[in-house]
């Protein structure tokens, strides 16, 4: 049975958290999320922190965008990331309903 939302549960619907989970599934891309989760950070700083070339940043950044994890800001010629916690927050309530159906499940999960 697969798991959905209900409307009284905070978790993503199926086909959000196989995207969130397929975004998060790239080294790079958990380097981006844990530079994040210190607070909102410059493309520049990214840049040099995470050793990368901009464009490699910037086609990581665009696919955790794309997936509703990060939001971004523009200040001048700077555009500045920050991790949007709801999701992370969905997608662990996602998880939390897998985890518990797997607990009451007649069958074994795994």
């Amino acid at each position: 049975m697969p798991l959905a939302s209900s409307s009284a549960s905070s978790a993503v619907p199926v086909d959000e958290a196989r995207q969130l989970l397929k975004a998060l599934a790239e080294p790079i891309r958990l380097q981006v999320i844990e530079a994040l989760a210190g607070g909102e950070r410059c493309v520049c700083d990214l840049t040099e922190d995470l050793g990368l070339a901009q464009s490699k940043l910037s086609f990581h950044l665009k696919v955790l965008k794309e997936a509703g994890l990060l939001a971004d800001r523009q200040s001048g010629r700077w555009v500045y990331y920050s991790l949007r916690p709801e999701s992370i927050e969905r997608l662990r309530g996602w998880l939390a309903e897998l985890a518990a159906h797997c607990m009451t499940s007649a069958q074994p999960c795994g």
